[in-house]
């Protein structure tokens, strides 16, 4: 790749990036937005095919960050300087990082995902904010999770919330998007995944779940609405409904804090002699 092209803030590369804002123009295009070094490294770097399309970069960000730069035009990216104003124009936060990329969409189709017979996946059923479901990805990906699937009545996942919070993690594992939640969930349980559904009013207990052994088979944790967690048909859906303990004084947990618990408790399990991934079984 040559140098980085000077970009004028009036450029309609610009202003097609700043449109990537609104939902409607990122299913238009299929391109939503990625900002800071770690988000744009993860996109150059991702194992699927080419993610990066694009991406403006100041100066200052690009002498900084020169590796993100240089793994952005190995993936093929076009790099664009441009000027603090300009970032500004296409940046989607309060204070640029000085680096923006345009990036493809990577929904993965959910029929994909089964064929690998997954052990560990997060449903998230009617999650509405961003800011959790991105924050839910990451923790499916630390926990080593095969997949996530967003249901069609949860939030967009190119959201640039949603991006931001998952902080990589979005480039770093298969998401299914816009699947009915029974679909979901019949196409699981035929690929030998066990259901269960997290609420706080749920009839069993995350420890007893451990103690018995249950979370050593393939699962798929079911989450639900920030505020009215999950609705009673979902929750009827589930081989299990499962409440995280509360040992303390405290009301309850937030939903990326729960979601935590149960995947590290899931993937714990697994790992355990035993377990579905150290004993192979399906």
């Amino acid at each position: 790749m040559g140098p980085a092209e000077p970009i004028s803030p009036r450029s309609p590369r610009v202003a097609a990036a700043r449109r990537l804002a609104r939902r409607n123009f990122r299913v238009k295009e299929r391109r939503f937005i990625a900002e800071g070094p770690q988000a744009v490294r993860e996109a150059a770097q991702y194992s699927g095919g080419p993610a990066l399309v694009e991406l403006f970069t100041t100066v200052d960000a690009a002498e900084r960050h020169a590796d993100v730069v240089a793994a952005a035009r190995a993936a093929g990216a076009r790099v664009h300087t441009a000027s603090e104003e300009t970032l500004a124009a296409v940046s989607q936060t309060v204070t640029p990082q000085g680096l923006v990329g345009v990036c493809r969409f990577l929904d993965t189709p959910l029929t994909e995902i089964l064929s690998g017979r997954p052990r560990l996946v997060a449903l998230l059923a009617n999650v509405r904010d961003p800011g959790n479901a991105g924050t839910v990805l990451r923790c499916a990906d630390a926990a080593g999770a095969d997949a996530v699937v967003l249901t069609d009545a949860s939030v967009d996942l190119y959201n640039p919330k949603s991006v931001r919070a998952s902080v990589g993690s979005l480039f770093h594992l298969p998401v299914a998007v816009g699947v009915p939640v029974t679909e979901a969930v019949r196409g699981l349980r035929e690929a030998g995944v066990r259901i269960v559904a997290a609420d706080g009013a749920g009839e069993r207990d995350l420890d007893t779940e451990l103690d018995e052994g249950s979370l050593g088979r393939p699962t798929a944790w079911i989450f639900g609405n920030e505020a009215w967690g999950l609705p009673a048909e979902t929750r009827a859906l589930a081989d299990a409904v499962v409440r995280v303990p509360i040992h303390g004084r405290a009301e309850s947990l937030n939903l990326a804090t729960a979601a935590a618990v149960c995947l590290y408790a899931s993937a714990r399990a697994q790992r355990a002699p035993g377990g579905c991934r150290s004993a192979g079984v399906m």
